[in-house]
C-alpha cells in the first residue's frame, strides 16, 4: 500500500503560478511511474500530466507549455509546476502513482483561480 500526500493547492490570479507537490511513504518510489490529474466541479476527472520512472514525461493538450512536472527520487516527491494559471485550471488536483496493475490516489489539493 502507497500513501499520497499533495500539498501546495490554494487560491492565485490569473497569470499566476503554484507548485503542487506530492510526498509518497512508499521505499521504492523509484518503481513506480506518477501522473497528475485534475476534476473541476461536474466534469470527470483528467490527465494533466505524467512522468515514467525513467523521467519520460508526457501533458495534456490545454497545459503544454504552462505546466511542467517532475521528481525527486531521493526525496519521494513528484512535483506539479504551475505556470500562467488560468481560471479553467480551477479544480481538485490529484497525484497518482502506478506500477504494473496497482495504482493509488492522494486526497487531492484544491486549486482555485481567479480572474
Amino acid at each position: 500500500q502507497v500513501q499520497l500526500a499533495e500539498s501546495g493547492g490554494g487560491l492565485v490570479q490569473a497569470g499566476g503560478s503554484l507548485r503542487l507537490s506530492c510526498a509518497a511513504s512508499t521505499s521504492i518510489f523509484g518503481i513506480y511511474g506518477m501522473g497528475w490529474y485534475r476534476q473541476a466541479p461536474g466534469k470527470q476527472r483528467e490527465l494533466v500530466a505524467v512522468i515514467s520512472s525513467g523521467g519520460s514525461t508526457d501533458y495534456a493538450d490545454s497545459v503544454k507549455g504552462r505546466f511542467t512536472i517532475s521528481r525527486d527520487n531521493a526525496k519521494k516527491t513528484t512535483y506539479l509546476q504551475m505556470n500562467s494559471l488560468k481560471p479553467e485550471d480551477t479544480a481538485v488536483y490529484y497525484c497518482k502513482a502506478h506500477a504494473g496493475p496497482f495504482e493509488y490516489w492522494g486526497q487531492g489539493t484544491q486549486v482555485t483561480v481567479s480572474s
